[in-house]
C-alpha cells in the first residue's frame, strides 16, 4: 500500500512538472506576431472589435476574416482579462450525420479542425502553438453539431462558415452566449455548401440571420468585397473572373 502512495505522489509530481513546463513556454517563450489591417474593411473590423460589438464578417473568401478574427480574440485572451479562453465553432455540413461516424468526438471534428490549427501556428511562427493552448484550455473547438445545451461564459465565440448553418443552427449558437462573452460570426453568402445538401430542408439561414444581427445595437456586420481579398492574386484574379462570366449567366 506504502508503495501505491509514493506512485501517486510521483505520477502529481510529474503532471505539476509539464503544468510549469507549459506555463513557462507560454509565459516566456510564446507571443503572437503583430497582424495590422491591409484593407478598409479588416480596419472597420479591428476598430469595431476595440469598441466593443459583436460583429458579424461577411463576405469574399480570401479577405482574411477568419485570420483578422483569431487575431484579435486570441490578443484579449493572452492578456488574461476578462475572458478566459477563444472558442470556435464551425459547421460539419459534409457529415450531417456525424453521430454515425467511428471514433471518439475529437475525431470526428479533427478533420473540421485542421485550418484553424493552421492559423493559429502561423500566429505565432511555431507548430505546437494550437496544441500548447488547446492542452492549456485558452482555446476549443467544435462543430455545430455539439453545442446544444452548452453555455459559454467569459469566452471569445468564432463563428465560422456560418453560411453553411441553417437559421436553426445559428439560433442556436448565438444563444449559447453568457456572461462576459464575444461573438463573432465569419461567413461567405456565395460559398454555401448546403445546397449540396441531400436534405432539401437544409438551407442557409445567414440571410435572414444577418438581418436580426442588424437590428441588435451591440451587433456591427462588416461586409468584405473583392477589394479585400488579401489571399493571394490568383485567388483575387479567380473571384474576379468567376463573377463576371458565371454569376451574371
Amino acid at each position: 500500500m506504502a508503495k501505491q502512495r509514493r506512485l501517486s505522489r510521483k505520477e502529481k509530481r510529474r503532471q505539476e512538472r509539464e503544468k510549469d513546463h507549459l506555463m513557462g513556454i507560454l509565459n516566456n517563450k510564446f507571443s503572437m506576431r503583430k497582424i495590422n489591417p491591409l484593407t478598409p474593411s479588416q480596419g472597420d473590423l479591428f476598430e469595431s472589435y476595440y469598441q466593443g460589438y459583436n460583429l458579424a464578417a461577411i463576405g469574399t473568401a480570401g479577405t482574411g476574416k477568419t485570420m483578422c478574427a483569431t487575431f484579435l480574440a486570441l490578443q484579449d485572451v493572452l492578456q488574461k482579462g476578462e475572458y478566459e479562453k477563444v472558442v470556435i465553432i464551425r459547421s460539419a455540413v459534409q457529415t450531417r450525420e456525424q453521430g454515425f461516424m467511428p471514433g471518439s468526438q475529437a475525431q470526428k471534428e479533427a478533420v473540421f479542425e485542421a485550418p484553424y490549427t493552421d492559423i493559429v501556428n502561423d500566429l505565432f511562427e511555431r507548430k505546437d502553438a494550437y496544441q500548447l493552448l488547446k492542452q492549456k484550455g485558452m482555446i476549443e473547438f467544435k462543430t455545430s453539431s455539439f453545442v446544444r445545451g452548452l453555455t459559454f461564459d467569459n469566452a471569445i465565440i468564432i463563428v465560422d462558415e456560418c453560411q453553411s448553418m441553417t437559421y436553426h443552427e445559428l439560433d442556436s449558437i448565438i444563444t449559447r452566449v453568457g456572461e462576459s462573452s464575444k461573438i463573432i460570426f465569419c461567413g461567405d453568402t456565395k460559398q454555401d455548401d448546403l445546397q449540396q445538401s441531400r436534405n432539401r430542408n437544409d438551407v442557409t439561414g445567414l440571410h435572414d440571420f444577418i438581418k436580426v444581427l442588424m437590428a441588435i445595437p451591440s451587433f456591427d456586420v462588416i461586409r468584405f468585397g473583392i477589394s479585400d481579398i488579401v489571399r493571394s492574386g490568383l485567388v483575387k484574379e479567380y473571384i474576379m473572373a468567376k463573377e463576371r462570366l458565371l454569376e451574371v449567366a
